[in-house]
């Protein structure tokens, strides 16, 4: 995937997208608050009820938990596409976990879940622990992989014993530090919400003002360093607001899921796209339907997680594009596959075709199924099938037992022989192959040369006419008429 480095009109899809999203925030921001209970503890109404309650958001926990599954998914998308095509996952794992000892140093600074004194004491956790990561790889042996998986599992259990200290203390059973471990999206209060958005909408400003910049570094960081571009600060920026996504993200999903929020959506939408502007948005958009939909779920459901739900919900979605996604899913390269296949044995046929009538001189007009069936040492049952299927492609039509091109069959049954012949001679040309061992390559080939390459042969081969047993080569005349013999495929007169 290499996007163009200019802005494309991709990006006005991406700010209409923005903006609906604005809207459905400012929406839920100022509905009209309510008696709040905590994000599915509402269990003895009908799931109905509870979904009615859920999106007319009465219940002030469900809008905290809410816009926090959309802030969360949106950040997590827009910098998770980053990450997915520097191909550099594992970093926000590592991210993830290097920051609960500064999620416990922040909490212990004035003994309170003050959310600006976790985010800092987390940013700095997160930032150390990636400088960490760069210093013991430039200055020891060790790979980028076992420097992360180092510095991920030290500054985790750090964390872990924090946290276990914490707890031990008179009040810290109460001080909920242990739900940033798996994440609690019904902890949310109005001070976390305004420190995700802030984030968020920093992040969204960065990206779209260093776009460009940003592209280029993540598909061609030399062709970036040559530009004059400072790659090395760029990443550093890029990292430093990937730390502040996954702090943001750590209440509502926890340190163990974090880094499934970053990475799933951005994969999803890799395999949807090949450009970077619709990566992003599409990233982001599967963040927030998962954020969405985790909190949804858990509201109606009884005592579901939020957090869990929420990766659930992208991993749904990383299914649907693995399977159905119309370049990359498995069932588009399954059908790739078995069309390709087709049009080789069908190709094939027409080839067997051209051979028995090339045998005659040319002087039938038809090819009898028995002379087919010969020529590819095949069954007549199987010869009346392939038959069958030239006639269903308007390649072929069958008079009894004796088939006759079409105009169309005809002209693609000479373009796969000459194709055969002429990579033969390149073969024996110029790659100085014995004749008789040309065969078995020419006809792999055969099938997928374009007409450019093709008249590039006829030019790098002076525009030869038989190959290398002495077979005419079909010219484009015999191909194509006179409609078909442009100047390029005119044989030059040597002088």
């Amino acid at each position: 995937m290499r996007p163009a480095i200019t802005p494309t009109v991709g990006w006005l899809e991406a700010r209409a997208w923005l903006g609906y999203l604005g809207v459905l925030i400012l929406g839920i921001a100022l509905a009209a608050p309510a008696q709040a209970a905590g994000i599915g503890d509402l269990v003895e109404i009908h799931w109905a009820e509870q979904a009615t309650r859920f999106f007319t958001f009465q219940d002030a926990t469900v809008r905290y938990a809410l816009l926090g599954s959309i802030f969360l998914g949106l950040s997590c998308g827009l910098l998770g596409s980053f990450i997915v095509v520097r191909k550099m996952a594992l970093v926000g794992d590592a991210l993830s976990h290097a920051v609960l000892p500064g999620v416990a140093l922040g909490f212990l600074w004035n003994m309170s879940k003050d959310p600006m004194a976790i985010f800092i004491g987390a940013m700095i956790a997160g930032l150390v622990g990636t400088a960490l990561v760069s210093a013991i790889t430039r200055t020891t042996r060790l790979k980028e992989d076992a420097a992360l998986g180092l510095v991920l599992a030290t500054f985790f259990a750090a964390g872990i014993c924090l946290v276990t200290m914490i707890q031990q203390l008179p009040t810290g059973n109460k001080s909920g530090i242990d739900k940033f471990l798996f994440g609690q999206a019904a902890a949310l209060g109005a001070d976390d919400i305004k420190l995700m958005g802030a984030v968020t909408a920093v992040a969204l400003l960065l990206v779209v003002a260093f776009y460009k910049e940003l592209l280029a570094t993540s598909f061609d960081p030399g062709f970036a360093r040559a530009s004059g571009l400072p790659a090395r600060w760029i990443h550093h920026g890029l990292m430093f607001l990937l730390a502040a996504a996954v702090v943001i993200a750590l209440q509502a999903v926890g340190v163990v899921l974090v880094s499934a929020m970053l990475v799933t959506p951005a994969a999803a939408a890799y395999l949807l796209t090949d450009r970077l502007h619709r990566l992003v948005t599409l990233a982001s958009l599967f963040g927030v339907a998962a954020g969405v939909s985790g909190a949804f779920l858990s509201f109606v459901g009884p005592s579901l997680p939020t957090g869990p739900l929420m990766v659930v919900g992208a991993s749904f979605v990383f299914a649907l594009a693995f399977m159905f996604a119309p370049r990359h899913g498995v069932i588009a390269r399954w059908w790739r596959r078995r069309t390709g296949a087709a049009r080789t044995r069908r190709e094939n046929t027409l080839k067997s075709m051209f051979h028995v009538w090339e045998a005659a001189a040319f002087r039938a007009e038809g090819v009898t199924l028995t002379e087919l069936a010969e020529k590819r040492r095949e069954t007549l049952e199987d010869a009346q099938r392939l038959g069958r299927a030239l006639v269903r492609h308007d390649l072929a039509t069958l008079s009894g037992d004796v088939l006759y091109f079409t105009p169309a069959g005809k002209q693609r049954a000479s373009e796969i022989v000459r194709n055969h012949r002429l990579w033969e001679l390149y073969l024996t040309n110029s790659a100085g192959i014995a004749p008789d061992h040309v065969h078995e390559d020419a006809e792999r080939i055969e099938h997928v040369l374009g007409e450019t390459v093709v008249r590039a042969l006829e030019r790098r081969l002076d525009y030869a006419r038989v190959d290398p047993h002495g077979r005419s080569i079909p010219t484009p005349r015999e191909i194509h008429g006179d409609a078909g013999l442009t100047d390029e495929s005119k044989p030059r007169r040597k002088s």
